[in-house]
């Protein structure tokens, strides 16, 4: 019986060792190339992602991209983040060539983690998507569009500082702004007016938001699989938004032109086939998760900034 159980340790111990040279060997064999730029592909599964995401949380981010400038390119270097292999281009001339060689000789990619979060990202490439958005958005992007917004922004603006920021003796600015530009976005993209309705959206929008760039862990309590979750609960809100859009269309008491979401009800493709609603619920999940950070961020630096700088400030405010 001893014998028995030896053994079995032996094959269990054998079985194991085998799984991991495969999989190190496998994870080693994407980066072997001879024509690949510097760099390393860190641990097999998560690369290099903790490092990345620890700088981050310490409030460096830009740390675990200068380290590796120094270290490897200050060009071009290789990596691994949230299981997928990634060069890190750095450099205005790197940049150049990535946005002026779109669906060129680069194309819109997202890793493969990001589609449990957006199922309908699986129906068409990133490059038809991007297609897509492009014809949707000019005509809510062009200068006599964007006067029109400037009444509407401004309303928002007075009444968002009126309730935030007035009479308090220290603010936090990002959460603020991150507050203000969602709530302009839900205004823009929806027509949802109501502070309260737009404010059932931002706790899911936060684990949404957060849980894009995390480790790609589908487990109970992971920032990820509380991500999935924001983004099912926020697309189940969406149809309903976008089914009754549908009806205030046909009754007339929604404009077609009013905001993002009527358009994309009633324009079609080039074969005549308009998007599903849940499509459209992606699309607008998409543009919402783009006022939610990266506006805000800008509003928060340009308020750090000002505030540095009070010679800039008063030829602003002036």
């Amino acid at each position: 019986m001893e014998h028995f159980y030896i053994t079995l340790l032996l094959l269990f111990v054998s079985f194991v060792t085998l799984s991991l040279f495969v999989l190190f060997y496998k994870h080693r064999s994407n980066y072997s190339a001879d024509n690949l730029p510097p760099g390393r592909p860190g641990l097999p599964l998560v690369g290099e992602t903790l490092e990345f995401l620890s700088t981050g949380w310490k409030g460096h981010p830009e740390k675990f991209i200068f380290d590796r400038m120094a270290k490897y390119s200050s060009q071009v270097f290789k990596t691994n983040i949230l299981g997928e292999p990634a060069a890190v281009f750095c450099g205005v001339a790197c940049n150049k060539f990535l946005f002026s060689n779109e669906n060129k000789l680069v194309t819109a990619w997202w890793p493969s983690s990001v589609d449990k979060i957006f199922p309908s990202s699986l129906q068409t490439s990133a490059k038809e998507e991007s297609k897509k958005m492009r014809k949707l958005l000019p005509q809510f992007l062009k200068p006599e569009a964007l006067q029109r917004y400037i009444g509407i922004m401004d309303a928002i603006a007075n009444e968002h500082f009126a309730s935030q920021w007035e009479n308090k003796e220290q603010v936090l600015v990002f959460p603020l702004a991150k507050r203000y530009t969602f709530w302009l976005a839900c205004r823009l993209f929806l027509s949802i007016e109501d502070p309260h309705h737009v404010s059932k959206f931002e706790g899911p929008f936060h684990l949404l938001a957060s849980g894009i760039i995390s480790l790609p862990i589908d487990l109970p309590g992971t920032p990820f699989n509380r991500a999935i979750k924001a983004s099912n609960f926020i697309r189940k809100e969406l149809l309903k938004i976008i089914k009754q859009r549908k009806v205030d269309l046909s009754e007339g008491k929604a404009s077609p032109t009013q905001d993002i979401l009527s358009h994309m009800l009633l324009t079609s493709d080039e074969n005549g086939q308009f998007m599903t609603e849940v499509d459209i619920a992606d699309k607008i999940l998409g543009l919402l998760i783009g006022g939610h950070d990266t506006a805000s961020a800008a509003c928060t630096f340009i308020v750090k900034y000002l505030a540095e700088l009070p010679h800039i400030y008063e030829l602003v405010y002036k």
